[in-house]
C-alpha cells in the first residue's frame, strides 16, 4: 500500500465496485437495491406487498402466465424471503454470480453474461410453467437462482476442466458441483420450498447456450441495446470495459450511479493528466482521492494504467 494511505470500508467497496465489469455490475446492483427496498420499505406496505408478489413473482399457472409474460423475466431480479433465509437466498446468488460470472464476462463480454442471466431465467421459469401442467399446486417463484445456474452451466459445459476451492474440501471441478446441486435439489424436492424445476431449466439453458457459443450461434447480440449496441474487443469479440454509451439503459444508470457519491467539491480532472509519481511532491492521500473523484465524475473506464495500478497497491493491506 503506498505509504499515508489509509483506506476506510466505504472506500475500499467503491474502489471494488467500480472494478467490476459492466454487466455484472448492473445485475448486483438491481438484485441488491431491489432487495434492500423490499425489506426495508415495501415488505411492510401492504399495497405494494400485494402487487409484488402478485404481478412481479413468477405464477406458474396456465393460462394466468401468458397475459403476465413480463414475470418470466422480473421474477429473477427479486429475493422477498424474510430474515435470515432471505438474506443467506441473495447472498449465496450474488457470491456465485461474482465467483463464475466476473471471469467469463471478462472473457466474453458484457452481452453474453446478461443474455445467458436472463435467458436461463426465462428457461428455468418455462419449466415451471410446464411442470405446473403435471402436477396439482402452482408456483410462486421468485429469485436469481435460476439465472444464475445458467450462467455455472454455461462456464461449466465451456470449460469442463475449470474448478473452484472450497473450505474444507478443496478443489472441485465446476461440472461436478453443478451435478451436485441438481442432485440435492431432487433429493429435497419434496420437502423444501426450493424452486427445483426453474433450476433445472436455468442449468439447462445454460447448457445450451454453451453449445451455442461453441458452435459459434450468436445468441447474445440482442442484449448489446443495454450497452448501446456492440462494443469492439480484439478477436471480434464484446468488451467489458468498453465506454458507456449514456443513451441506453444501462449506461444511464452506471451514470447516475457513478455521480451519486460525487462530492460537491468535487475536482474534475482532464482526460490527459499525466500519471503522477509516487515520489512526487504529491500526497499519496492526495492521489487515492483524486483518483475517486475521478472515478465518480467519468467512471472506472476513464483511469490511465498507472492510475490502476494505485488503486490496486492502496487495495492491498
Amino acid at each position: 500500500m503506498p505509504a499515508g494511505v489509509q483506506l476506510d470500508i466505504l472506500t475500499r467497496f467503491r474502489i471494488w465496485y467500480a472494478a467490476q465489469p459492466r454487466a455484472l455490475r448492473a445485475l448486483l446492483t438491481i438484485n441488491v437495491v431491489a432487495y434492500l427496498l423490499w425489506q426495508v420499505i415495501f415488505l411492510h406496505i401492504g399495497a405494494v406487498n400485494e402487487f409484488v408478489f402478485g404481478y412481479l413473482a413468477l405464477h406458474s399457472a396456465w393460462p394466468g402466465v401468458a397475459l403476465t409474460a413480463w414475470q418470466l423475466v422480473t421474477y429473477n431480479f427479486l429475493h422477498l424471503d424474510p430474515g435470515l433465509g432471505g438474506l443467506f437466498h441473495i447472498l449465496f446468488n450474488m457470491l456465485w454470480l461474482v465467483w463464475i460470472g466476473r471471469d467469463y464476462e471478462n472473457m466474453h463480454g458484457a452481452e453474453r453474461l446478461l443474455a445467458i442471466y436472463l435467458l436461463a431465467g426465462i428457461g428455468g421459469g418455462l419449466l415451471t410453467v410446464a411442470f405446473d401442467f403435471i402436477t396439482p399446486t402452482t408456483f410462486v417463484v421468485y429469485g436469481a437462482s435460476a439465472s444464475v445456474l445458467g450462467v455455472v452451466a454455461t462456464v461449466a459445459f465451456l470449460y469442463p476442466h475449470k474448478a473452484i476451492s472450497l473450505l474444507f474440501i478443496g478443489n472441485v471441478r465446476l461440472i461436478y458441483l453443478l451435478a451436485a446441486v441438481l442432485v440435492i435439489d431432487l433429493l429435497l424436492m419434496a420437502g423444501s420450498n426450493t424452486a427445483v424445476a426453474a433450476h433445472f431449466g436455468g442449468a439447462a439453458t445454460g447448457f445450451a447456450f454453451a453449445q451455442a457459443q461453441k458452435n459459434g450461434i450468436d445468441i447474445w447480440s440482442w442484449a448489446g441495446v443495454f450497452f448501446g449496441g456492440r462494443s469492439r474487443q480484439r478477436g471480434g469479440g464484446t468488451r467489458s470495459h468498453a465506454p458507456t454509451d449514456s443513451g441506453s439503459p444501462l449506461g444511464r444508470m452506471e451514470n447516475w450511479l457513478a455521480n451519486r457519491n460525487k462530492k460537491e467539491t468535487a475536482r474534475i480532472t482532464r482526460l490527459d493528466t499525466v500519471i503522477r509519481k509516487e515520489e512526487s511532491e504529491t500526497s499519496p492521500q492526495s492521489e487515492l482521492d483524486r483518483i475517486l473523484d475521478k472515478i465518480s465524475e467519468e467512471g472506472f473506464d476513464a483511469l490511465t494504467a498507472g492510475e490502476r495500478r494505485f488503486l490496486d497497491k492502496a487495495s492491498q493491506d
